[in-house]
Order: structure tokens, then sequence, then C-alpha cells
């Protein structure tokens, strides 16, 4: 089964590149490559240490977090907001991010071993159509991807809904989520993000492709190697069926 065969990867599937890709700023250069550096979420700056920010160089808004872990995320969207304590707040939660490894947080997730800590800072995004910046995830399994999931309100009543390539409502979602009670439109170029899926998953037996669609501008997010660390539920029909799907190698 699907996360049964996550185990095995976490413990077996030892390919250096995870860790290079899992990297948030190092993957970048490695997706120029690939798609072109125009669905990268701009660059504001980096830094090895919090106290090294000066928050009068940012824009009014903007997005801090760490190259390495997750749940660090902060989101700036207007500089007036911070005050002496916020800005206190905000260095004192990245330095904990920095100075913690991630690789067994969730579970012998080893890719994260060995990413140099850094903190970037990128350019607020945000999809003014629907007040939330959606993700949108794709699973793929040697180069296709097969599912895209959207989460919806995930600070607030996160909803999920599972799609197929054709934009089929799944009846099925992973990690017991609910589905969105709104209505999660098709974007009109996603015939384009399933081909950036594509082109970046082409070379693993798994990999989710996690992109951003902002008023028709593809953005990506990241790569998952280890999806929900395999602990996530999943129905025993689907856990099977994506189970199949993958071909490990290892």
């Amino acid at each position: 089964m699907y996360t049964e065969k996550m185990q095995r990867a976490k413990l077996y599937d030892r390919d250096p590149r995870k860790t290079e890709y899992s990297d948030k700023y190092a993957v970048r250069k490695w997706v120029e490559d690939q798609i072109g550096s125009e669905y990268l979420i701009p660059l504001l700056g980096t830094w090895k240490e919090a106290e090294e920010i000066d928050f009068s160089l940012l824009p009014d808004s903007f997005v801090l977090k760490t190259n390495h872990a997750s749940s660090d995320v902060v989101v700036v969207k207007s500089k007036k907001t911070l005050s002496d304590k916020k800005i206190k707040a905000i260095r004192q939660k990245l330095h904990y991010a920095l100075n913690h490894s991630y690789e067994l947080v969730q579970g012998f997730e080893m890719q994260y071993k060995g990413i140099p800590p850094l903190i970037i800072a990128e350019k607020l995004i945000q999809d003014e159509k629907y007040n939330e910046l959606r993700d949108y995830k794709f699973l793929c399994f040697d180069g296709v991807p097969y599912y895209c999931w959207v989460d919806c309100d995930r600070y607030t009543n996160h909803t999920r809904n599972v799609y197929d390539m054709e934009w089929n409502l799944m009846p099925w979602t992973q990690g017991g989520y609910k589905n969105s009670s709104v209505s999660v439109e098709k974007p009109e170029n996603f015939d384009t993000m399933v081909e950036v899926a594509k082109k970046l998953s082409a070379d693993f037996s798994h990999v989710r492709v996690d992109l951003y669609n902002v008023g028709g501008k593809i953005y990506f997010g990241e790569m998952t190697f280890t999806n929900g660390s395999g602990f996530e539920k999943l129905p025993d029909r689907i856990n099977y069926e994506l189970g199949c799907l993958w071909k490990l190698s290892c």
C-alpha cells in the first residue's frame, strides 16, 4: 500500500537529489533550469541568522520562512503593523526554526538532513479572487500526475478537495479533511500546470509537486518527497491504488 511504501522509501531511498530539491532555496536553481525563472516567486533576501534581517530594506508586504522546515512561515501583509514587539517575536520564531533539525519531527524524513539552514524572504503573492492563496498539490508517479488536491481556508477551517486530471471531484481526501463547501474552479491554464508537474517529477518514482496559480500566473511552491510522511489517513481502496502506481526500486 501507498503509506507502507512511503515508510520503505524513507528508510532505503536515499537519493541525494531529494535533499537538494527539498531545500526551498537550493531548489530554485534547479526549477529555473527545468522550467524557467518565470515560475519562481521573486526572492527578496536571504540570511543565516534572524538578527541579520533589516526590516527597513524589505517592501511593505513579504513572506519570511526557513528553507528546511515547515510551519514557520511569517506572512507580513503590511509592514506598518510591525511593532518592535512583533519584530522580536518574528526573530525568535525564525531563530528557533534555524536551530532545530526537522528530519525526525514527523518520522524519519531524512531528505531534510544536511540542508544548510537559511532564512529566505519572498514577495507576497495573493489571490484577490479567493481571498486566500490556494495550494495545488499534484501527486505524481514516474513523471505522470494522477491527482491534484486543493487546500482551502488552511488557517481557519481547513478543507481539501481531490481532483483527477479531468477535474472530477474524488470521493476521498487525504488526512480525513472534509471537502470545501465553496466551489473550486478548474484553473483556465490547468493543462499548463499539469505539464509543469510532469517536467518537475520526471525523474522520480513518486513526488508531490506543489504549485500556486494567481490570476493565471503559475508559481512553483515546493517538491514534497514524503507526502504527509505516510501517516495521513487514506481510504483502504485508495491507499492500495496509489501504492500500485508507485514502482519502488529500493
